[in-house]
C-alpha cells in the first residue's frame, strides 16, 4: 500500500512539472512580413552626356612687337591696353603712337601726292580722332596724301606736343589690327628699338586648350560649351576656333588648339589668368521618358523590362544612358508610371 502511494505521488509530480514546462515555453515568433519594395516613377525630362577638358583662361596667344631705329626710352606697363592716337612707348624720347589698320607704315609720308593703303590708314585714323581730312578714295590703294591730310597731320602733331612737320615716318606710328593688351615687356630702357620690345594679346579673355585630334570629336566653331571657373561657377561660352597645333609641339600625335570665348565677358572679368575646365555636351535627348538604372530588369531572353509593384514586367527599349538614368520607351510606358527599384 505504501509503495502504491509513493508511486502515485511521483507520477503526479512529473505531470505537474511537464505542464509547468510546457506553459513556460515562449511563444513561437510570428513570421516576418515580406520586405516592402522600393518604387519610383517614370519621369519625362532631358538627358545629356558631357565630357570635360582641362583649359586655361587668359588673353590668348601673345605675339611680339618690334620697333624701328633709335633707342628705347620708355616702355608700356604690363596689362596696358592700346588706345587709338595715344602714346604706347617712346624712342629717342619721342612718342610712338598707336593707329589701327591693316597696313603698317612702310615709308615716310613726306610729300603730297603719295598714294597707297598706308596713306588710307593715316587718313582714316586722323578722321576717327576728329581731324578734317577730306574725302578719300574708296579703294585704299588709291588714297592720296592731300594738302588737307598733311594739315591734319600737323594739327595732330601739335596736340601730341611734337614738332609740326606734317611728315610721318614708320618708327613714330605703330599700326595694329585693333586694340591689344600688353602681355609682357621684353626690352629694357636703352636697348635698340629694333629688338623685340614687348608682347601683346587680344583684350578679350579667352579660354584655350590643346587636345589630340582623336579627342576633339565634333568640336567646331559655334559649339556651345560651359566654362567652369575655379570656384565651380559655370559660364556659358562658344568655341570660336579649332585649328591644327604647331607641328613642333605634337608629341603624342597631332593635336588641335581650341579657343572658347565666354558669352558674357563680365562673368570672368575678376580673373586675370586661371586654370578652368570646359564642359562639352556630347549627346543629348530632350523630353524623353527616363528611369534610374536600378529600375531596369535584365530579361533571360535578352533585353530589359521594368517591374510594376504587383510583380508584372513591362518590356522596354533603352536609349541614351546618362550617369544614373536611362532613356526608356515601350508599350504602356508613360510619364508617372510606378516601377520597382532594386535595393
Amino acid at each position: 500500500m505504501r509503495n502504491t502511494v509513493i508511486a502515485a505521488t511521483l507520477v503526479l509530480v512529473v505531470a505537474v512539472t511537464v505542464v509547468l514546462l510546457v506553459r513556460s515555453r515562449p511563444d513561437e515568433p510570428a513570421a516576418a512580413p515580406p520586405p516592402a519594395v522600393k518604387t519610383t516613377t517614370v519621369r519625362k525630362g532631358d538627358l545629356t552626356n558631357t565630357r570635360t577638358l582641362q583649359a586655361d583662361l587668359g588673353f590668348g596667344a601673345a605675339r611680339p612687337v618690334k620697333g624701328g631705329t633709335g633707342t628705347v626710352t620708355a616702355l608700356p606697363a604690363v596689362g596696358q591696353v592700346t588706345e587709338l592716337g595715344r602714346e604706347l612707348y617712346r624712342v629717342d624720347d619721342q612718342p610712338v603712337v598707336v593707329f589701327f589698320g591693316a597696313t603698317p607704315l612702310f615709308r615716310a609720308l613726306d610729300a603730297p601726292g603719295l598714294k597707297g593703303s598706308d596713306v588710307a590708314v593715316v587718313a582714316d585714323n586722323l578722321a576717327a580722332l576728329g581731324y578734317q581730312v577730306g574725302v578719300r578714295a574708296k579703294d585704299p590703294a588709291k588714297a592720296e596724301l592731300t594738302p588737307k591730310v598733311v594739315d591734319a597731320v600737323k594739327r595732330w602733331q601739335k596736340a601730341l606736343g611734337v614738332e609740326q612737320t606734317g611728315v610721318l615716318t614708320p618708327g613714330r606710328v605703330l599700326v595694329l589690327g585693333g586694340p591689344v593688351r600688353v602681355a609682357s615687356v621684353k626690352a629694357q630702357l636703352g636697348a635698340p628699338a629694333a629688338e623685340e620690345l614687348f608682347e601683346v594679346t587680344p583684350t578679350t579673355r579667352l579660354v584655350t586648350t590643346r587636345v589630340p585630334v582623336a579627342e576633339a570629336g565634333a568640336l567646331k566653331a559655334g559649339t556651345p560649351v560651359a566654362v567652369v571657373r575655379p570656384d565651380g561657377r559655370e559660364v556659358p561660352g562658344k568655341v570660336t576656333s579649332v585649328a591644327a597645333a604647331a607641328a613642333g609641339d605634337n608629341g603624342g600625335g597631332p593635336k588641335v588648339d581650341v579657343v572658347v570665348t565666354p558669352d558674357d565677358p563680365a562673368a570672368v572679368a575678376d580673373l586675370d589668368t586661371a586654370p578652368v575646365r570646359l564642359k562639352i555636351t556630347t549627346e543629348s535627348r530632350a523630353g524623353v521618358l527616363t528611369v534610374p538604372l536600378a529600375a531596369l530588369v535584365a530579361l533571360k531572353e535578352g533585353g530589359y523590362a521594368v517591374q510594376r509593384p504587383d510583380g508584372t514586367l513591362k518590356a522596354v527599349r533603352t536609349g541614351l544612358y546618362s550617369q544614373d538614368r536611362v532613356e526608356i520607351s515601350g508599350d504602356g510606358v508613360t510619364d508617372g508610371l510606378e516601377v520597382v527599384v532594386a535595393q
